[in-house]
């Protein structure tokens, strides 16, 4: 009889809790809206990077294919030999070539 009574009341217990959870209202999972950042230090688009005054991390994030050791090979390069001339001297420094120059000519000014 205590077998019988006890495999009842759990069959109640098991069926209560299920329908609850069938019966509970889903929680839908709340969209995390990360906030916008601005970066501050971004150029305007009609400003140009002066060759003779930017710091190897502004070559790094404003020059397209330009890394961390190009950069500062670039800023070597200024230290050692001078202001630069003109933009084609760019080509001097090791690791630029005609490409990355060509895709960056247009960003670069030499004051």
């Amino acid at each position: 009889m205590r077998t019988g009574y006890f495999s009842s009341l759990v069959f109640a217990l098991l069926t209560s809790a299920s329908i609850a959870a069938i019966a509970a209202p889903a929680s839908k999972p709340e969209a995390v809206n990360a906030p916008l950042v601005m970066d501050v230090t971004a150029k305007a688009q009609g400003e140009k990077i002066d060759l003779n005054g930017a710091d190897a991390p502004t070559l790094q994030r404003e020059l397209a294919g330009v890394g961390e050791a190009k950069a500062k090979a670039i800023v070597a390069y200024r230290d050692t030999n001078g202001p630069f001339a003109s933009v084609d001297e760019l080509l001097e420094v090791k690791g630029i070539g005609k490409a990355i120059l060509d895709r960056n000519r247009d960003k670069l000014e030499v004051n």
